[in-house]
């Protein structure tokens, strides 16, 4: 049990004026040098948000970093986590803890109000461990009160999901500028939305009538279209980057053997600043299989919490029965030996 001894805790207030010193390039100090906080003056602190991605994505603490402790990290840790779990895509935040680099560390989940008051088997107390284990000369804190106390209290430090852009509503085409949309089921469907989804910052998803309408893609500024279909055209393809990945939406195709390449893809494309839009013909089962199986990997989700993610964003997502087993398939594999299997179904 993490107990008050053995994990200190942090005032909201004394957060807030901390934040104020880190974003002012306050704080500076000799080695060894304590602030009136009570905290290292000399580095500044990581903020660790404990709670699930699903919520951390609807709010969050200014700066912080959301830890990956879910299920599937629990089962393969066997009570044990290590940095590398919880931080899989944080290299530089993982070296300077070892490093001793940051004055502290404040963790926080929802709303516990006391370090006494945490579970043994809790994400924070899991959290927690791991720092000591990889970052003994780095204070640890435990914010008071959580994200609900310090939202409510400083709403100013906190970001909170905002509406996407509006996007341009379709204009009939004129009998002088008809729009080929190359395939009879590439309209839009009566229960599509007005434009393509935000997943991540990086990447949307959307239909193939989205992937046909340049001054919906422009408005977004993607830069590059995934393609998951056999038969919608490719429009602009001296103005967008574009890959292919040709499987049909019926209970015999085999998506998963596009998972690794299709998530390299959308890398190579944030890699570049770049944005994506991933599509099919109605953006309803196969890319929306496609974003699924992204979030699970590069965020550590389980299927459950990431299906819930994507479909708060385009509500008529329904992958069809076959890719969720293929994706319930994907979320029990480890991950580190997917790359491999990768290689070997596509040489």
């Amino acid at each position: 049990m993490v107990t008050m001894e053995e994990l200190r805790e942090m005032d909201c207030s004394v957060l807030k004026r901390l934040m104020n010193r880190d974003e002012n390039g306050g704080g500076a100090g000799g080695s060894g040098s304590h602030g009136a906080l009570g905290l290292p003056s000399g580095g500044k602190c990581l903020l660790l948000d404990c709670r699930p991605f699903l919520a951390h994505s609807a709010g969050y603490i200014r700066g912080s970093v959301n830890v990956r402790c879910n299920t599937i990290v629990r089962r393969r840790a066997k009570g044990s986590v290590s940095l590398e779990q919880i931080l899989p895509a944080e290299e530089e935040v993982r070296a300077r803890l070892r490093s001793g680099l940051y004055s502290a560390v404040i963790v926080y989940d929802e709303r516990s109000p006391r370090a006494e008051s945490l579970r043994e088997d809790s994400t924070v107390s899991l959290v927690v461990q791991a720092l000591r284990r990889n970052a003994e000369r780095t204070d640890i804190c435990l914010l008071k009160g959580g994200y609900e106390r310090f939202s409510s209290e400083y709403p100013e430090f906190c970001s909170k999901t905002k509406a996407l852009a509006a996007i341009p509503p379709p204009v009939p085409p004129s009998a002088t500028e008809p729009l080929d949309l190359g395939c009879s089921s590439c309209g839009t469907p009566l229960h599509d939305q007005g434009g393509p989804v935000e997943i991540l910052p990086f990447l949307y998803l959307g239909s193939a009538y989205h992937a046909a309408r340049r001054d919906m893609l422009d408005t977004l500024g993607i830069t590059a279209l995934l393609n998951v279909s056999s038969d919608c055209p490719n429009h602009f393809e001296g103005h967008y980057q574009y890959k292919c990945i040709p499987v049909e939406d019926n209970h015999k195709a085999d998506i998963s053997s596009w998972f690794m390449e299709a998530i390299e893809y959308i890398d190579a494309v944030k890699d570049c600043r770049g944005r994506v839009l991933v599509h099919c013909q109605a953006g309803i089962s196969r890319s929306a299989t496609i974003c699924l199986a992204y979030l699970m990997m590069k965020k550590r989700v389980r299927l459950e919490e990431a299906f819930e993610f994507v479909k708060q964003r385009r509500s008529i997502i329904s992958p069809n029965f076959s890719f969720m087993g293929q994706l319930l398939q994907f979320e029990s594999q480890p991950f580190e030996s997917l790359h491999l299997m990768n290689i070997l179904a596509h040489p």
